[in-house]
């Protein structure tokens, strides 16, 4: 037995699409999670700070030191890491990284005093560049700088 309905066939495809798009308005929710990256979100940090000078055992955007500068930057970041205050003591924490295996926000490390004691920290920002608090200031610089190639002690991934 047929049945027959005098029904267009606009009227059966109209219904159809917008069956459809209550389903798919009506259907279940998908809850959008964003998730952070952290080493990308400290690098930003340690760039927005830019400019600001440098201050021996400075630990602020009034001035800050090597080590003064990564632990500010550490903390004021999303990652809210609370990492020890001196350049050597931060070399002591987080997991060794191979220069050619460097991340967003890793701790590059350098000998500027004594040979092979490390003396100074910065923030790796990605392309063989770092930022960090030198004495002309906080500053982006290129890890490939001789001055800097010379002294390059390792690299910390102190980030999870």
């Amino acid at each position: 037995m047929n049945i027959y309905l005098p029904v267009s066939r606009w009227a059966v495809a109209l219904f159809t699409l917008f069956a459809f798009a209550f389903s798919f308005a009506c259907g279940p929710v998908k809850q959008a999670s964003a998730t952070i990256n952290y080493g990308e979100e400290v690098a930003a940090k340690a760039e927005i700070l830019m400019g600001a000078p440098y201050k021996y055992g400075g630990t602020s955007p009034k001035g800050f030191d090597a080590g003064g500068f990564t632990q500010y930057v550490y903390k004021e970041a999303a990652t809210k890491m609370k990492i020890p205050r001196t350049s050597a003591d931060q070399y002591k924490i987080g997991k060794a990284v191979k220069q050619k295996d460097l991340q967003f926000g890793d701790l590059v490390f350098y000998a500027t005093g004594a040979k092979g004691k490390v003396s100074f920290v910065a923030v790796y920002t990605g392309n063989g560049k770092f930022v960090g608090a030198t004495s002309k200031g906080v500053k982006e610089v290129k890890m490939n700088e001789k001055y800097w190639k010379d002294r390059y002690v390792g690299a910390k991934r102190v980030i999870k």
